[in-house]
């Protein structure tokens, strides 16, 4: 074995990575960048969950627990009335709220008390602090009751999810869409750059089909095989994993068609920056795990910094992953005005893509 040779065979690679810019930023940038984001995520973010505390106690020790929940560090509570809390629940406002009854200061004071946690549900997460705040109040109480301990059992209630609804269950709904999305974008980008690379679209040219044609033709040919590989998903999902599904099946394939419609054309519209397979799959550090780390899929966008919360806002993948949760978990429906704001979204997001992709072949079979 010749040392030189081998000198040689490694300073021509490490030349070709020279020269090669992308490939460096990728192995040099792409890295700070993903980690830098989710270390901002995980500590940079200073909002608490908004719990109503609705009490309808007018002793002295419901003040009091009422008071130690405003002073929460988990939690950031404020007075709602008893009748607004599910109203606000599901607008959102509010991740939970906490009913103390008329009897709470008698309850206390015979050794057992049953306050009602009202929880949103749809987002686990959120429901830990909730209940960690409400029992550090309790200890709070109990300090007060002298010489008698306090037994203490809230009533738990969901507005969505329920008991059984569990991790898989809230990544799940976000998993159908994103595993589309992330496969439809790979393989359309790698297989559109074979094709380009290969010169079938050069002998495209040369026969008597329209640019036009050929555009529509190749975008409906792998649409196609991403709705069926959408169906797909779908009903392993649904029927084998038996993931929580509140929703209409149609409207969850539906965002997934439009998902699947989105990947496509900014695989196609990508891949003229590419010119190689390696270049190609350089956008999925680029493009898409930034989308997945603020789209809320692992993050919850209410918990991320406000900068990061700006940037979710404009990203399209957290109206199609929102949507997906809403049909799936809160089965919404239609007539649902978010869900048809997410739903418009994705779907302005797709024609954008058509309309880019489709100028930027013209331009490249031109």
């Amino acid at each position: 074995m010749s040392g030189r040779r081998v000198r040689a065979i490694t300073r021509r690679l490490l030349q070709g990575f020279r020269r090669d810019r992308r490939t460096v930023a990728l192995l040099f940038v792409a890295p700070i960048v993903i980690l830098g984001l989710l270390g901002y995520l995980m500590r940079g973010s200073s909002n608490l969950p908004n719990v109503g505390i609705a009490s309808q106690d007018s002793g002295p020790l419901g003040a009091l627990v009422a008071s130690s929940l405003k002073s929460s560090s988990h939690i950031h509570a404020v007075d709602i009335n008893a009748s607004d809390g599910d109203a606000k629940l599901k607008d959102g406002s509010i991740v939970a709220y906490i009913l103390f009854p008329a009897d709470f200061t008698r309850q206390a004071q015979s050794g057992s008390v049953a306050p009602d946690v009202h929880l949103e549900g749809s987002q686990p997460g959120e429901d830990s602090p909730v209940l960690q705040a409400l029992q550090e109040s309790m200890i709070s109480l109990a300090s007060q009751v002298a010489g008698r301990s306090v037994n203490f059992q809230p009533r738990v209630h969901h507005l969505y999810g329920g008991r059984n609804y569990d991790t898989l269950d809230y990544f799940g709904a976000a998993f159908v869409g994103l595993v589309v999305f992330f496969l439809v974008f790979v393989i359309t980008i790698v297989s559109f750059l074979n094709e380009r690379s290969q010169g079938t679209l050069e002998r495209l040219m040369a026969s008597p089909l329209r640019r036009g044609e050929i555009v529509l033709g190749y975008m409906l040919g792998f649409t196609v095989l991403a709705l069926i590989q959408s169906a797909e998903v779908l009903v392993f999902a649904l029927a084998v994993l038996k993931i929580h599904n509140q929703g209409n099946v149609l409207l969850i394939f539906g965002m997934e068609a439009l998902m699947a419609i989105a990947a496509v054309n900014l695989g196609i519209f990508l891949s003229m920056f590419a010119r190689s397979e390696f270049q190609a799959v350089q956008f999925i550090p680029l493009v898409v795990v930034p989308q997945v780390l603020l789209s809320g899929i692992i993050f919850p966008v209410s918990i991320e910094p406000t900068a990061l919360q700006w940037l979710s806002d404009i990203l399209p993948l957290t109206y199609a992953v929102n949507g997906m949760r809403d049909i799936m978990v809160k089965g919404a429906d239609l007539t649902s005005s978010g869900l048809q704001l997410d739903a418009a979204v994705v779907a302005g997001f797709c024609i954008l893509l058509i309309v880019a992709g489709t100028a930027t072949l013209r331009r490249r079979l031109a």
